[in-house]
């Protein structure tokens, strides 16, 4: 197994510094925890204009499939070039600079009249959007390890209630402000809270500092505590640094520019860990996407009651993440992976086939609280395993499934029904349940990817 790096904290202090820099990481936790909100407020407030733009562009089902297909295709081109820009400028920076870009994209929708004019724009949109995605989860994946507690799940959580919040303001305007209106709003909102959370990451994100691991290659990992979210004996799989906030330290470049190649047992276990990405990935969007206009189109709901059943799912998911460190640390990963995609898959089932409103809210919340976990795990294990490449390989993957996702149902709907078209969520996340069985028994090198 290559050598892998570890995250420690240091504060003006002295050595180790672990009394004085929490508050330091506190803080830096509230400014990362924002921009993961701010990701899912702009989000969902895109989410739930769709209808409107979809009228607006005069757009076919298949059309709007293919110009929502510029969010993800965005956000696949720029995930691997934001991963390059993490190891060179440190992860915080490159999160400012793209919660302030994010904000500013989600304005051009609105300015469209067409589905050609639609899925360009969108194109930016998603470059963005992935873009922050990379950047946050990398500088998360440091964090993470120098709390040495599984808090991934707080992050995405952040991100569900942003959306969550996000959803219930949209559904609250959608019947008496314009999509350029309240998107335009949206971006003054964004780059406020950029504003005032960026400095601060930046600052507090100085005392965390990479640790080349010395120990050599194919050995065990160096001691540290054991976490409690591993189930097996032979489950320790070192934090490897994200290359976040020591951007601006010497010694932070020097150790990024040194960090060994992953070996190919590794790269493997990465891949595994964003196909389960993929797979959740291509739910969010389903539901994000087509959610709403299933339940307007399908069940007869009004517009606010639509854009309130993403709203449920984003709330529904926030719960799930909120209560995931303590499932983690009971459960352990295998079984919170396995438990999510089975709940998932119910869901879906459940929200996608119901003969009436009510059940379908409630399927969409049963698919929220299955799905809670499982991207955050999967990108948060990549991340240890390979640093910002790693973080980038599983969102890439994460982000094909949103990729092959709005153009598929699109299509799916046109040949045969909506209804049927959201059924394949079920099948994805049974098929995230079973490779996260599978993620369980996998060792690449000497370490279990569990």
């Amino acid at each position: 197994m290559p050598n892998l790096n570890k995250v420690r904290t240091a504060a003006s202090g002295g050595p180790g510094g672990t009394t004085a820099a929490a508050p330091s990481l506190s803080r830096l936790r509230l400014a990362l925890t924002l921009f993961f909100a701010l990701d899912g407020f702009v989000f969902a407030g895109w989410v739930v204009r769709i209808p409107a733009i979809k009228a607006q562009t005069e757009s076919s089902a298949s059309a709007l499939g293919l110009a929502l297909l510029g969010v993800s295709a965005g956000a696949v081109i720029t995930m691997t070039l934001t991963a390059r820009l993490c190891e060179r400028f440190g992860s915080p920076r490159v999160t400012v600079v793209c919660g302030a870009l994010l904000s500013l994209s989600i304005a051009l929708p609105p300015l469209t009249h067409s589905p050609l004019a639609l899925g360009l724009v969108l194109l930016v949109f998603g470059a963005t959007y992935g873009a922050i995605n990379v950047a946050m989860n990398s500088a998360a994946v440091d964090l993470v390890a120098a709390l040495r507690r599984p808090v991934m799940p707080s992050f995405h959580a952040a991100f569900s209630l942003g959306g969550m919040v996000g959803a219930g303001l949209g559904g609250l305007v959608a019947g008496g402000l314009s999509p350029l209106v309240h998107l335009t709003a949206l971006t003054v909102l964004g780059l406020l809270l950029t504003a005032v959370a960026g400095p601060m990451l930046l600052r507090e994100s100085r005392q965390l500092t990479p640790v080349r691991s010395t120990a050599p290659a194919g050995s065990p990992p160096a001691s540290r505590p054991r976490d409690r979210t591993e189930t097996g004996p032979s489950s320790r799989t070192e934090a490897t640094s994200a290359g976040s906030a020591a951007g601006a330290s010497p010694s932070g470049a020097a150790a990024r520019r040194e960090r060994p190649r992953a070996s190919p047992a590794t790269r493997r276990t990465v891949v595994l860990f964003g196909v389960i990405a993929l797979c959740t990935a291509y739910g969010e969007g389903a539901l994000a996407d087509w959610g709403p206009l299933h339940l307007q189109q399908d069940l007869g709901a009004h517009p606010g009651a639509a854009a309130a059943g993403y709203a449920l799912f984003a709330l529904a998911m926030t719960v799930g993440r909120l209560t995931g460190t303590t499932l983690l640390e009971r459960l352990g990963q295998t079984r919170t992976l396995v438990a999510g995609g089975a709940t998932a898959a119910v869901g879906m089932l459940l929200g996608s086939l119901a003969p009436t409103l009510w059940l379908a809210l409630l399927g969409f919340a049963v698919t929220g609280l299955g799905l809670a976990n499982i991207f955050p795990v999967a990108i948060v294990r990549a991340g240890e395993l390979a640093g910002p490449g790693g973080v980038a390989t599983a969102s890439t993957l994460g982000y094909s499934g949103m990729l092959l996702g709005p153009p598929a149902i699109g299509f799916l709907a046109e040949w045969f029904s909506l209804r049927l078209a959201l059924t394949t969520v079920a099948v994805l996340a049974a098929t995230a349940a079973v490779l996260g069985l599978a993620a369980g028994r996998t060792r690449p090198g000497h370490a279990r990817a569990h």
